[in-house]
């Protein structure tokens, strides 16, 4: 089984998560964010990724510390729980609509970090969460866990609808690529490693 275990504690957060690439989509999130919890949990279902998480941030200053360390544990996360990255397909490409929103996540496990987000919203917030948050989100995840990540919004009005399309296309591309391929052998670039 392919499982992190992770806890991180700073002055401003302190996080603990369990992630198993290999679960059925159960899903225990409790990040002091309603609407994170929200998408976190989408994440989990739509991915089949077993997800257990309890974040206590500084949220009287504000949700960045929060979405951002969330982001941060998450990633290191992915790229404790695929090891070596052995047989995985590593691409990853989903488009989902949401309503009348449609979003496009792409995403390549290189151990090339990058982050492409077009993701324009219309409002400052979603719930309690600050829209500009996701972002960094999805920053801070592509960063740590060695991920190229494209995410673009094809259309959509409903900010709601928006970032949930994003969630969980996210979660369709990244299941995609961890996804074994018993016909690769090593990992799957000829250079011959990742």
């Amino acid at each position: 089984m392919r499982i992190a275990d992770l806890t991180r504690k700073t002055k401003e957060t302190e996080i603990f998560l369990k992630l198993n690439l290999d679960g059925q989509g159960e899903n225990s999130v409790t990040t002091g964010l309603g609407f994170l919890d929200h998408m976190l949990c989408l994440f989990s279902g739509h991915g089949r990724f077993d997800l257990d998480l309890s974040c206590k941030g500084d949220l009287f200053v504000d949700g960045h510390h929060t979405a951002e360390d969330i982001g941060i544990v998450l990633g290191k996360a992915i790229n404790e729980a695929l090891g070596n990255r052995e047989s995985i397909k590593r691409f990853g490409t989903s488009i989902v609509p949401m309503d009348e929103a449609l979003a496009l996540v792409s995403l390549d496990l290189s151990n090339r970090p990058y982050l492409h987000f077009e993701v324009p919203f219309t409002t400052a917030k979603i719930g309690e969460m600050e829209t500009e948050m996701f972002e960094e989100f999805f920053r801070a995840l592509s960063v740590n866990a060695g991920m190229t990540l494209h995410i673009k919004l094809i259309h959509g009005k409903n900010n709601h609808h928006i970032i949930e399309a994003v969630f969980k296309a996210f979660a369709r591309a990244l299941k995609e690529a961890v996804t074994i391929d018993p016909s690769i052998k090593g990992v799957l670039s000829t250079k011959g490693s990742l």
